[in-house]
């Protein structure tokens, strides 16, 4: 398969290959071993011209960066340097299970690290510090949100006054890894040794001095499946002073004289997924089985059997209240109702689920979606009837095929099926859950639903429509576990909230990873 070309990368992007690293059996505690592992080298490397043993200080904060170095601190004491390892802040207050270990390790090693914590210890510290040939900078990762507080930024201010030579661990220590703006003091390094790949904010960055990339053992696989990376990239917290509508106004455009669950499914989904406010705009005919469904949905109509141009510009006004546009679920083949699809995407240049006869309305006339914040989610036959093309039934002809297309209208294509493939022309994807019994009608309008919210809390087409494959297969594997192949698509809708609250607390769900993987086939 085809390796993923990016030279850079962002945090949030990182942090969906971390997640899905483990869920492919790598764990944290491995890669922070090879991360650990690698500083160390990094740091033999250019000691060998030091004719002693060059005194290392490694200065380490509480989360995973710490973590990192102090398996280094670990790995050169072994190779006999004198290694001091000072703590920011208080180690009990360590939350992250690898960091606690590999701490618990440097207390035990009394005879060849000196432990140190900083306001215990401040004089001690400082002289450290000073005295020091090499400084690992292991105070903060990537994960540095907003300025620089105390005690970190003392600490910096140490390790900058100092003549050692500084080896930052990831990112130096102050700065902001996407932008590569400082956030506050920040560390000057000699040298950065960065995992995986490049990120983004240390391209021709001052503060990085040379730049070390090492592979901390990420398979190839963490970026080309989907996995709990992809949907925790979706999820949004909700702060205290949260109010109505930040989290996504949605509109659907379906449903016809023949069609009325559809519509209602999609939109079910969408509010249990986690938007605010979802607005089923359907024909008059069908607006009462329409409500019927749920005293949640707002329910708006127009008086006709099927959408039309009128029925369109009748609603301008309500459609741009809403964030998102999901069309396409039941909504028919009326030459109308086509003319009338095209000319929505004419007028609005909103984020849009398109989906089911949406697609085959827009048939002949993808121009209209060039460019735009859009997720097409065609079945096999819906695939052929858009695109002229049959999909390949090879997953990697499959993949390539997506990836192609998706790139020449510019546009994200989820393409469903046993393994669904998504691709937005540069990354693809393949999502490995799901089963046979998803094959019953409505799983599509869930899906069509959970996408909706995830681009309206994202913005993103890509992961919007990877997360909400994950999460529509990952529900559907679960329900069918103890409903056999007797599952609906309401059954997935009931579970939506209970797989995502688990997601967001970090309980463990089984994810039968092995099975997933071996479905891949790779």
């Amino acid at each position: 398969m085809e390796p993923i070309r990016e030279t850079t990368i962002t945090v949030k992007e990182m942090r969906v290959i971390e997640e899905n690293a483990v869920f492919l059996g790598v764990s944290g505690l491995l890669m922070m071993e090879n991360a650990g592992r690698s500083i160390a080298d990094l740091v033999l490397q250019f000691t060998r011209k030091i004719k002693r043993k060059a005194k290392v200080v490694v200065v380490a904060g509480l989360g995973n960066n710490g973590g990192d170095g102090l398996v280094a601190a670990r790995h050169l004491a072994s190779q006999g340097f004198p290694v001091t390892v000072i703590m920011a802040d208080d180690p009990r207050l360590m939350k992250r299970e690898e960091v606690i270990r590999n701490f618990d390790i440097i207390k035990q090693m009394r005879l060849s690290v000196k432990l140190l914590v900083y306001r215990k210890n401040m004089d001690a510290v400082k002289e450290a510090i000073e005295n020091a040939d090499i400084i690992i900078d292991a105070l903060l990762g990537i994960g540095l949100q907003g300025r620089v507080r105390e005690p970190y930024a003392s600490l910096i201010q140490l390790i900058n006054n100092s003549k050692g030579i500084k080896v930052s661990v990831d990112v130096p220590s102050g700065l902001d890894a996407d932008s590569g703006n400082p956030l506050g003091p920040c560390v000057k390094a000699d040298y950065t040794i960065t995992f995986h790949k490049m990120k983004q904010g240390l391209v021709n960055n001052e503060y990085a001095g040379r730049i070390h990339v090492a592979d901390i053992g990420i398979p190839l696989e963490a970026e080309m499946i989907v996995g709990p990376g992809d949907l925790k990239y979706c999820l949004q917290k909700r702060p205290g002073e949260s109010k109505k509508g930040d989290y996504g106004r949605i509109i659907i455009i379906g449903g016809s004289a023949e069609y009325s669950g559809a519509p209602a499914l999609t939109a079910l989904a969408a509010l249990r997924t986690g938007a605010d406010i979802v607005t089923v705009l359907v024909p008059e005919r069908i607006e009462v089985p329409v409500r019927s469904f749920s005293p949640n949905l707002i329910v708006k109509s127009y008086p006709s059997d099927h959408l039309n141009r009128s029925a369109l510009k009748e609603n301008i006004n309500l459609i741009e209240k809403h964030d998102v546009i999901a069309v396409g679920p039941g909504l028919g083949l009326n030459e109308d109702t086509i003319l009338a699809v095209k000319e929505m995407l004419r007028l609005f240049d909103k984020p849009m689920v398109i989906d089911a006869d949406g697609l085959k309305a827009i048939k002949g006339s993808l121009d209209l979606i060039y460019g735009k914040k859009a997720v097409l989610t065609p079945h096999a036959g819906e695939f052929k009837i858009l695109f002229n093309a049959e999909p390949p039934r090879n997953l990697e002809e499959r993949m390539k095929k997506v990836k192609e297309l998706a790139g020449k209208y510019s546009t994200t294509i989820l393409l469903k099926g046993h393994i669904d493939v998504i691709s937005n022309g540069i990354k693809v994807k393949a999502n490995p859950t799901g089963n046979p019994a998803m094959t019953v009608g409505g799983t599509g309008d869930v899906l069509t639903g959970i996408a909706a919210t995830f681009l309206a809390h994202t913005e993103d087409p890509l992961y919007s429509a990877a997360g909400a494959a994950f999460l529509n297969g990952l529900i559907g594997d679960y329900v069918s576990s103890f409903k056999g192949a007797h599952i609906t698509a309401t059954d997935i809708i009931d579970y939506i909230p209970v797989i995502l609250s688990r997601v967001s607390k970090e309980v463990d769900i089984p994810t039968l990873s092995q099975k997933y993987i071996q479905k891949l086939g790779l």
